[in-house]
């Protein structure tokens, strides 16, 4: 397979201006070996052999570390009562706001 020539000045000039961005020719010159290295380690991510591998979203095995969302004996479950009796208005044990968006009362 015939190897792809290396990515050129011009090539990343027109990326550029395809982007919209205005960049200097001390820029092009930095950006153009930076991209180039980018696009041969692509090259080299698709030359290699996966046949049998099966895909993956991480390669750590992980678990659900997250615990049930349920009250427990000692927390503040109790704390509901305190707030609302320190409300300025509640009704039906839930707090009681003025109206939004020119709702009737």
């Amino acid at each position: 397979m015939p190897e792809k020539p290396r990515l050129n000045r011009e090539d990343v000039a027109h990326v550029a201006d395809l982007a919209r961005l205005a960049l200097t020719d001390d820029e092009l010159d930095a950006f153009t070996g930076q991209l180039a290295d980018v696009l041969d380690h692509a090259a080299d991510l698709e030359a290699l052999d996966l046949d049998g591998v099966p895909p993956m979203a991480n390669p750590l095995p992980l678990v659900n570390v997250l615990r049930l969302d349920e009250p427990e004996p000692g927390t503040r479950a109790d704390i509901r009562a305190e707030v609302l009796d320190a409300a300025p208005s509640v009704e039906d044990g839930r707090f009681r706001v003025p109206p939004v968006l020119g709702e009737a009362p």
